[in-house]
């Protein structure tokens, strides 16, 4: 069982944290962390995301540039590519 420490909004001091328990944690609010969040409350299980950005923020939201390449044939250079996007 995994469990969450969040901040209480109506509690003061020492106690303006709870602790949640969740049948499921799920780990980064990306593709994967979304669809495994999905797939696990869709099976019953009471589940929490946490992610360290917001999930538009997210690895798989930056990756939606398109898919990149070196053209060689126009002067591109494949390491100059790696570089820019890596």
């Amino acid at each position: 069982m995994g469990k969450s420490l969040v901040p209480c909004p109506k509690a003061r001091g020492e106690n303006s944290r709870i602790m949640l328990e969740h049948d499921v944690l799920v780990i980064g609010a990306g593709l994967a962390g979304m669809r495994a969040a999905i797939a696990a409350n869709a099976n019953g299980a009471n589940t929490a995301i946490i992610s360290k950005v917001h999930p538009v923020r997210s690895h798989s939201n930056a990756a939606q540039g398109g898919i990149n390449a070196a053209l060689l044939d126009r002067g591109d250079d494949w390491e100059d590519h790696a570089y820019d996007t890596i």
